[in-house]
């Protein structure tokens, strides 16, 4: 039994797709293994293809030789990373703004705020004015602290009681708008109970 054109193009796209599924998730785990500092012993030339040099650590074993070295020359394609080259040869990677933007972004729906065993009684202030033109910015800036946990004062005021000042830090430099944005470290504020309760701190000193 033959199988027609139309069924043979279907399945070369399916395929296709999920290679490139694939290869997404392979880039997106290289670049976050590259942001955290893990390094990736390469030899050979950015104008033709990489490869991987030496032994692999655990994180790199895990996402896999062939995988690593696609990825890596699929992120030096996009101008995602960029090389120096070591007197030896070899090449270390770097990444670029685009890079590190680019990681902040998928490393976002990590991120959690730590509740430490005792409160220091100190309040975290987030206060932004952001112009219209980055509204999507803004908008985005207030989700996630939304999701943190962060008590609205208003719609650009929002408070916290525990240190989350690189978490803030990250935001930041993800939407670019370190000009706009305000961190307060503050030992009281007049609504105390309120604020408190939302938090379950009630009985705080």
């Amino acid at each position: 039994m033959s199988i027609s054109e139309e069924t043979k193009k279907s399945v070369r796209g399916r395929l296709a797709s999920y290679r490139e599924r694939r290869m997404g998730i392979a880039k997106k785990k290289a670049l976050l293994l590259l942001f955290g500092g893990l390094s990736l012993g390469l030899s050979g030339s950015p104008r033709t293809s990489w490869k991987i040099i030496g032994a692999l650590t655990k994180e790199w074993k895990e996402l896999g030789r062939q995988a690593s070295e696609r990825a890596v020359n699929s992120l030096y394609a996009s101008r995602l990373v960029g090389a120096v080259a070591n007197p030896d040869g070899s090449f270390t990677l770097t990444l670029n703004d685009n890079g590190r933007k680019r990681a902040l972004k998928y490393d976002l729906h990590r991120m959690k705020i730590q509740r430490p065993p005792l409160w220091d009684t100190r309040w975290r202030m987030v206060s932004f004015d952001i112009p219209e033109k980055d509204r999507e910015a803004r908008n985005a800036l207030r989700g996630h602290l939304l999701r943190l946990g962060f008590y609205e004062q208003h719609q650009s005021f929002f408070i916290y009681p525990f240190d989350c000042r690189g978490e803030i830090e990250y935001l930041i430099e993800l939407y670019n708008l370190r000009k706009y944005v305000r961190f307060i470290l503050a030992v009281s504020i007049d609504n105390d109970y309120v604020v408190k309760k939302f938090f379950g701190l009630e009985q705080a000193p």
